[in-house]
Protein backbone atom coordinates (compact mmCIF):
# COMPACT_ATOMS: atom_id res chain seq x y z
CA UNK A 1 0.00 0.00 0.00
CA UNK A 2 1.15 3.46 -0.81
CA UNK A 3 2.51 5.19 2.06
CA UNK A 4 0.94 9.13 1.44
CA UNK A 5 3.62 10.30 3.78
CA UNK A 6 6.28 9.42 1.19
CA UNK A 7 4.90 12.53 -0.42
CA UNK A 8 4.56 14.85 2.38
CA UNK A 9 8.22 13.92 2.87
CA UNK A 10 9.10 14.56 -0.49
CA UNK A 11 12.37 17.05 -0.87
CA UNK A 12 11.50 19.42 -3.31
CA UNK A 13 13.93 21.81 -2.06
CA UNK A 14 16.74 19.19 -2.95
CA UNK A 15 15.50 18.65 -5.89
CA UNK A 16 15.33 22.13 -6.93
CA UNK A 17 18.76 22.45 -5.88
CA UNK A 18 20.05 20.13 -7.93
CA UNK A 19 17.59 20.95 -11.09
CA UNK A 20 19.15 24.12 -10.83
CA UNK A 21 22.80 22.91 -10.32
CA UNK A 22 22.37 20.77 -13.49
CA UNK A 23 20.88 23.83 -15.27
CA UNK A 24 24.22 25.90 -14.89
CA UNK A 25 25.87 22.82 -15.75
CA UNK A 26 24.16 23.01 -19.27
CA UNK A 27 25.07 26.48 -20.14
CA UNK A 28 28.23 26.09 -18.84
CA UNK A 29 29.07 22.99 -21.06
CA UNK A 30 27.68 24.35 -23.74
CA UNK A 31 29.64 27.73 -23.58
CA UNK A 32 33.10 25.59 -22.97
CA UNK A 33 32.42 23.29 -26.40
CA UNK A 34 30.98 26.46 -28.31
CA UNK A 35 33.54 29.49 -27.92
CA UNK A 36 36.34 28.37 -29.56
CA UNK A 37 36.49 29.16 -33.09
CA UNK A 38 35.88 26.44 -36.26
CA UNK A 39 36.05 23.92 -36.63
CA UNK A 40 37.33 23.41 -32.80
CA UNK A 41 33.39 23.91 -31.34
CA UNK A 42 32.13 20.08 -30.82
CA UNK A 43 28.36 21.24 -29.64
CA UNK A 44 27.80 17.47 -30.44
CA UNK A 45 29.03 17.41 -26.82
CA UNK A 46 26.63 19.54 -25.61
CA UNK A 47 24.16 17.25 -26.85
CA UNK A 48 25.15 14.16 -25.50
CA UNK A 49 25.57 16.38 -21.88
CA UNK A 50 21.90 17.05 -22.42
CA UNK A 51 20.63 13.17 -22.92
CA UNK A 52 23.01 12.10 -19.44
CA UNK A 53 20.97 14.94 -18.01
CA UNK A 54 18.12 13.19 -18.69
CA UNK A 55 19.10 9.74 -18.10
CA UNK A 56 20.51 11.06 -14.55
CA UNK A 57 16.69 11.94 -13.95
CA UNK A 58 15.52 8.24 -15.15
CA UNK A 59 18.15 7.26 -12.71
CA UNK A 60 17.28 9.48 -9.79
CA UNK A 61 13.82 8.44 -9.68
CA UNK A 62 14.55 4.12 -9.39
CA UNK A 63 16.62 5.23 -7.13
CA UNK A 64 13.77 6.53 -5.24
CA UNK A 65 11.12 4.05 -5.91
CA UNK A 66 13.18 1.62 -3.20
CA UNK A 67 13.58 2.16 0.37
CA UNK A 68 16.97 2.77 0.80
CA UNK A 69 17.69 -0.22 3.83
CA UNK A 70 17.43 -2.51 0.88
CA UNK A 71 20.98 -1.52 0.04
CA UNK A 72 22.54 -2.63 3.14
CA UNK A 73 21.76 -5.77 2.63
CA UNK A 74 23.41 -5.14 -1.08
CA UNK A 75 26.25 -3.35 -0.13
CA UNK A 76 28.63 -6.02 -0.24
CA UNK A 77 27.38 -7.28 -3.45
CA UNK A 78 27.63 -3.81 -5.11
CA UNK A 79 30.79 -3.15 -3.64
CA UNK A 80 32.25 -6.56 -4.92
CA UNK A 81 30.39 -5.96 -8.37
CA UNK A 82 32.49 -2.37 -8.72
CA UNK A 83 35.89 -3.69 -7.46
CA UNK A 84 35.79 -6.72 -10.27
CA UNK A 85 34.89 -3.69 -12.77
CA UNK A 86 38.23 -1.87 -11.39
CA UNK A 87 40.04 -5.11 -12.36
CA UNK A 88 38.42 -5.36 -15.87
CA UNK A 89 39.98 -1.66 -16.40
CA UNK A 90 43.16 -2.83 -15.35
CA UNK A 91 43.00 -5.61 -17.64
CA UNK A 92 40.79 -4.53 -20.52
CA UNK A 93 40.42 -0.65 -20.20
CA UNK A 94 40.32 1.73 -22.81
CA UNK A 95 44.03 3.57 -22.19
CA UNK A 96 43.32 8.11 -22.87
CA UNK A 97 45.96 10.02 -21.70
CA UNK A 98 48.44 8.02 -20.09
CA UNK A 99 46.22 6.21 -18.09
CA UNK A 100 43.52 3.49 -17.97
CA UNK A 101 40.38 4.50 -16.94
CA UNK A 102 37.33 3.18 -19.40
CA UNK A 103 35.49 0.29 -20.08
CA UNK A 104 34.00 0.23 -23.64
CA UNK A 105 30.32 -1.12 -23.21
CA UNK A 106 29.30 -1.50 -26.85
CA UNK A 107 28.49 2.33 -27.94
CA UNK A 108 29.26 3.39 -24.13
CA UNK A 109 32.61 4.43 -22.27
CA UNK A 110 31.70 3.84 -18.84
CA UNK A 111 34.33 5.14 -15.83
CA UNK A 112 34.16 2.26 -12.45
CA UNK A 113 36.24 4.60 -10.68
CA UNK A 114 33.26 7.13 -10.17
CA UNK A 115 31.10 4.15 -8.98
CA UNK A 116 33.09 3.07 -7.02
CA UNK A 117 32.80 5.91 -4.55
CA UNK A 118 29.18 5.21 -4.26
CA UNK A 119 30.04 1.50 -3.66
CA UNK A 120 32.82 2.39 -0.91
CA UNK A 121 29.94 4.71 0.84
CA UNK A 122 27.34 1.61 0.98
CA UNK A 123 29.61 -1.20 2.46
CA UNK A 124 31.04 1.37 5.16
CA UNK A 125 27.74 2.69 6.12
CA UNK A 126 26.84 -1.12 6.45
CA UNK A 127 29.50 -1.73 8.61
CA UNK A 128 29.56 1.64 10.48
CA UNK A 129 25.59 0.79 11.36
CA UNK A 130 26.70 -2.04 13.53
CA UNK A 131 29.76 -1.48 14.96
CA UNK A 132 30.24 2.42 15.67
CA UNK A 133 30.17 2.62 19.89
CA UNK A 134 30.14 5.87 22.09
CA UNK A 135 34.23 5.18 23.23
CA UNK A 136 35.07 5.19 19.58
CA UNK A 137 36.32 3.07 17.22
CA UNK A 138 40.08 1.15 17.87
CA UNK A 139 42.20 0.02 15.63
CA UNK A 140 40.95 -3.48 15.57
CA UNK A 141 37.86 -2.27 14.73
CA UNK A 142 39.09 -0.09 11.66
CA UNK A 143 40.98 -2.90 10.04
CA UNK A 144 38.37 -3.70 8.46
CA UNK A 145 36.97 -0.44 6.76
CA UNK A 146 40.96 -0.01 5.97
CA UNK A 147 40.90 -2.78 3.80
CA UNK A 148 37.80 -2.02 1.97
CA UNK A 149 39.23 1.00 1.38
CA UNK A 150 42.85 0.26 0.35
CA UNK A 151 41.58 -2.29 -2.43
CA UNK A 152 39.63 -0.06 -4.60
CA UNK A 153 42.15 2.87 -3.71
CA UNK A 154 44.91 0.65 -4.88
CA UNK A 155 43.02 -0.51 -8.57
CA UNK A 156 42.75 3.35 -9.12
CA UNK A 157 46.35 4.07 -8.28
CA UNK A 158 47.26 1.20 -10.75
CA UNK A 159 45.12 3.11 -13.50
CA UNK A 160 46.87 5.57 -12.61
CA UNK A 161 44.21 8.53 -11.18
CA UNK A 162 45.95 9.40 -8.14
CA UNK A 163 43.11 12.13 -7.82
CA UNK A 164 40.32 9.75 -7.45
CA UNK A 165 42.03 7.67 -5.38
CA UNK A 166 42.94 10.15 -2.85
CA UNK A 167 38.80 11.51 -3.12
CA UNK A 168 38.28 7.58 -2.25
CA UNK A 169 40.09 7.83 0.77
CA UNK A 170 39.10 11.56 1.96
CA UNK A 171 35.66 10.01 1.74
CA UNK A 172 36.24 6.67 3.91
CA UNK A 173 38.35 9.25 6.54
CA UNK A 174 35.22 11.53 6.72
CA UNK A 175 32.77 8.67 7.62
CA UNK A 176 34.95 7.54 10.07
CA UNK A 177 35.80 10.54 11.34
CA UNK A 178 32.22 11.41 11.67
CA UNK A 179 31.59 7.85 13.35
CA UNK A 180 33.83 8.75 15.67
CA UNK A 181 37.54 7.23 16.49
CA UNK A 182 39.19 6.40 20.02
CA UNK A 183 42.02 9.07 21.07
CA UNK A 184 44.97 6.95 20.65
CA UNK A 185 43.41 5.78 17.43
CA UNK A 186 43.59 8.66 16.07
CA UNK A 187 46.82 9.36 16.83
CA UNK A 188 48.93 6.35 16.04
CA UNK A 189 46.98 6.75 12.59
CA UNK A 190 48.41 9.97 12.13
CA UNK A 191 51.75 9.19 13.44
CA UNK A 192 51.91 6.13 10.59
CA UNK A 193 50.40 8.65 8.40
CA UNK A 194 52.96 11.13 8.12
CA UNK A 195 55.97 8.20 8.92
CA UNK A 196 54.62 6.48 5.70
CA UNK A 197 54.61 10.26 3.35
CA UNK A 198 58.16 10.06 1.84
CA UNK A 199 57.54 6.00 0.85
CA UNK A 200 54.38 7.41 -0.79
CA UNK A 201 56.55 10.34 -2.59
CA UNK A 202 59.18 7.80 -3.95
CA UNK A 203 56.38 5.49 -5.45
CA UNK A 204 54.63 8.70 -7.31
CA UNK A 205 55.12 8.41 -11.05
CA UNK A 206 57.58 11.39 -12.33
CA UNK A 207 54.40 13.28 -14.01
CA UNK A 208 52.51 13.02 -10.58
CA UNK A 209 55.62 14.54 -8.63
CA UNK A 210 55.42 17.09 -11.09
CA UNK A 211 51.75 18.10 -10.75
CA UNK A 212 52.37 18.33 -7.17
CA UNK A 213 55.92 20.73 -7.31
CA UNK A 214 54.08 22.70 -9.91
CA UNK A 215 51.30 23.47 -7.26
CA UNK A 216 54.10 24.67 -4.99
CA UNK A 217 55.52 27.02 -7.44
CA UNK A 218 53.62 26.85 -11.18
CA UNK A 219 56.09 29.56 -11.76
CA UNK A 220 58.88 27.81 -12.23
CA UNK A 221 57.65 25.81 -15.57
CA UNK A 222 55.04 28.42 -16.68
CA UNK A 223 55.34 26.94 -20.17
CA UNK A 224 55.10 23.58 -19.32
CA UNK A 225 53.66 21.53 -15.89
CA UNK A 226 52.82 25.00 -14.86
CA UNK A 227 50.91 26.25 -17.90
CA UNK A 228 47.39 24.58 -16.72
CA UNK A 229 47.22 26.07 -14.09
CA UNK A 230 48.44 29.56 -14.66
CA UNK A 231 46.16 29.92 -17.44
CA UNK A 232 43.30 28.94 -14.99
CA UNK A 233 44.46 31.65 -12.39
CA UNK A 234 44.15 33.98 -15.71
CA UNK A 235 40.90 33.10 -16.72
CA UNK A 236 39.29 33.58 -12.89
CA UNK A 237 40.64 36.63 -12.05
CA UNK A 238 40.00 38.29 -15.97
CA UNK A 239 36.32 37.69 -14.87
CA UNK A 240 36.61 40.36 -12.33
CA UNK A 241 33.31 41.24 -10.47
CA UNK A 242 30.63 40.25 -12.95
CA UNK A 243 32.33 38.54 -15.62
CA UNK A 244 33.14 39.48 -18.82
CA UNK A 245 29.83 37.99 -20.41
CA UNK A 246 28.44 34.72 -21.26
CA UNK A 247 30.30 32.95 -23.87
CA UNK A 248 32.88 36.10 -24.17
CA UNK A 249 35.06 34.73 -22.22
CA UNK A 250 39.16 35.13 -23.88
CA UNK A 251 40.92 32.15 -22.33
CA UNK A 252 38.22 30.05 -23.39
CA UNK A 253 37.78 30.78 -26.51
CA UNK A 254 41.26 31.39 -27.45
CA UNK A 255 41.81 27.73 -26.47
CA UNK A 256 44.23 29.04 -23.45
CA UNK A 257 42.48 26.84 -21.34
CA UNK A 258 42.76 23.09 -21.36
CA UNK A 259 39.68 20.54 -20.59
CA UNK A 260 37.59 23.58 -20.46
CA UNK A 261 34.43 21.31 -20.82
CA UNK A 262 35.25 19.01 -18.17
CA UNK A 263 37.90 19.46 -15.11
CA UNK A 264 38.45 23.65 -15.76
CA UNK A 265 34.77 24.40 -16.10
CA UNK A 266 34.80 26.59 -12.98
CA UNK A 267 37.37 29.02 -14.69
CA UNK A 268 35.34 28.90 -17.92
CA UNK A 269 32.08 30.07 -15.38
CA UNK A 270 34.56 32.60 -13.46
CA UNK A 271 35.82 34.06 -16.24
CA UNK A 272 32.64 34.50 -17.97
CA UNK A 273 30.19 35.46 -15.01
CA UNK A 274 32.86 37.17 -12.45
CA UNK A 275 33.62 36.73 -8.97
CA UNK A 276 29.20 37.28 -8.29
CA UNK A 277 28.82 34.18 -10.54
CA UNK A 278 31.60 32.10 -8.43
CA UNK A 279 30.27 32.96 -5.44
CA UNK A 280 26.67 32.28 -6.46
CA UNK A 281 28.38 27.99 -7.17
CA UNK A 282 29.52 27.95 -4.40
CA UNK A 283 26.64 29.24 -1.78
CA UNK A 284 24.76 26.55 -3.91
CA UNK A 285 26.95 24.37 -3.53
CA UNK A 286 27.22 25.03 0.78
CA UNK A 287 23.65 25.06 0.60
CA UNK A 288 23.46 21.56 -0.80
CA UNK A 289 26.61 19.90 1.78
CA UNK A 290 24.14 21.40 5.22
CA UNK A 291 20.62 20.02 3.21
CA UNK A 292 22.52 16.76 3.15
CA UNK A 293 23.93 17.22 6.88
CA UNK A 294 20.33 18.10 8.21
CA UNK A 295 19.36 14.91 5.99
CA UNK A 296 21.05 12.44 8.05
CA UNK A 297 20.93 14.61 11.02
CA UNK A 298 17.30 14.28 10.86
CA UNK A 299 17.59 9.96 10.12
CA UNK A 300 16.51 8.04 12.98
CA UNK A 301 18.07 5.01 10.82
CA UNK A 302 22.33 4.43 11.76
CA UNK A 303 22.23 3.64 8.15
CA UNK A 304 20.69 6.04 7.00
CA UNK A 305 22.60 8.37 9.14
CA UNK A 306 25.95 7.43 7.89
CA UNK A 307 24.87 6.91 3.87
CA UNK A 308 23.91 10.46 4.02
CA UNK A 309 26.85 11.76 5.66
CA UNK A 310 28.80 9.38 3.02
CA UNK A 311 27.22 11.04 -0.11
CA UNK A 312 27.06 14.86 1.38
CA UNK A 313 31.39 13.53 1.79
CA UNK A 314 31.64 12.19 -1.68
CA UNK A 315 29.68 15.77 -3.22
CA UNK A 316 31.79 17.97 -1.10
CA UNK A 317 35.22 17.07 -1.88
CA UNK A 318 34.70 16.72 -4.98
CA UNK A 319 33.57 20.29 -5.40
CA UNK A 320 37.22 21.19 -2.84
CA UNK A 321 39.39 19.06 -5.16
CA UNK A 322 38.16 20.59 -8.79
CA UNK A 323 37.17 24.06 -7.32
CA UNK A 324 41.10 24.20 -5.45
CA UNK A 325 42.59 22.85 -8.74
CA UNK A 326 41.11 25.38 -10.82
CA UNK A 327 42.52 28.15 -8.79
CA UNK A 328 45.92 26.96 -7.91
CA UNK A 329 45.14 25.71 -4.14
CA UNK A 330 45.15 22.18 -4.89
CA UNK A 331 47.67 20.29 -7.69
CA UNK A 332 45.86 19.12 -11.12
CA UNK A 333 44.19 16.48 -10.99
CA UNK A 334 41.29 15.00 -13.17
CA UNK A 335 37.92 15.10 -10.62
CA UNK A 336 35.35 16.36 -12.39
CA UNK A 337 32.92 19.54 -10.76
CA UNK A 338 29.56 17.82 -9.66
CA UNK A 339 26.55 18.88 -11.55
CA UNK A 340 29.17 21.13 -14.04
CA UNK A 341 31.73 19.24 -15.60
CA UNK A 342 30.86 17.25 -18.64
CA UNK A 343 30.87 13.63 -18.36
CA UNK A 344 28.50 10.98 -18.45
CA UNK A 345 29.41 8.64 -15.37
CA UNK A 346 29.89 11.76 -13.59
CA UNK A 347 26.69 12.61 -14.03
CA UNK A 348 25.25 9.46 -13.30
CA UNK A 349 26.92 9.02 -10.39
CA UNK A 350 25.77 12.91 -8.74
CA UNK A 351 22.07 11.88 -9.58
CA UNK A 352 22.58 8.52 -7.93
CA UNK A 353 23.89 10.27 -5.23
CA UNK A 354 20.87 12.99 -5.08
CA UNK A 355 18.33 10.08 -5.33
CA UNK A 356 19.95 8.60 -2.20
CA UNK A 357 19.70 11.94 -0.23
CA UNK A 358 15.81 12.33 -1.15
CA UNK A 359 15.25 8.23 -0.55
CA UNK A 360 16.67 8.68 3.20
CA UNK A 361 15.29 11.93 3.79
CA UNK A 362 11.32 10.68 2.18
CA UNK A 363 12.10 7.33 4.44
CA UNK A 364 13.67 9.55 7.78
CA UNK A 365 10.55 8.66 9.75
CA UNK A 366 10.66 5.07 9.33
CA UNK A 367 12.24 2.64 11.92
CA UNK A 368 11.70 -0.39 9.46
Amino acid sequence: MFDRRLVTNFDWGLLGLALTLGSIGLVSVYSAVTADPPPAPQKILFYKQIAWFGIGLVVMSAVLAFNYRLLERWALPIFIGCVLMLLAVVVFGKMAGGSRRWLILGPVHFQPSEMIKIAVVLVLAKYYAKTAASHGLTLRELVRPMLITALPVGLIVIQPDLGTAGLVALIAMTITLFVKVARRTLALLLGVGAAVVPAVWMLLKDYQRRRILTFLDPDHDPLGAGYHIIQSKIAIGSGLLTGKGYLQGTQNALSFLPEEHTDFIFSVLAEEWGLAGAAALILLFAVLVFRGLSIAHRCRDPFGTVLAVGITALLFWQVVINIGMTMGLMPVVGVPLPFVSYGGSSTITVAICIGLLMNVSMRRYMKE
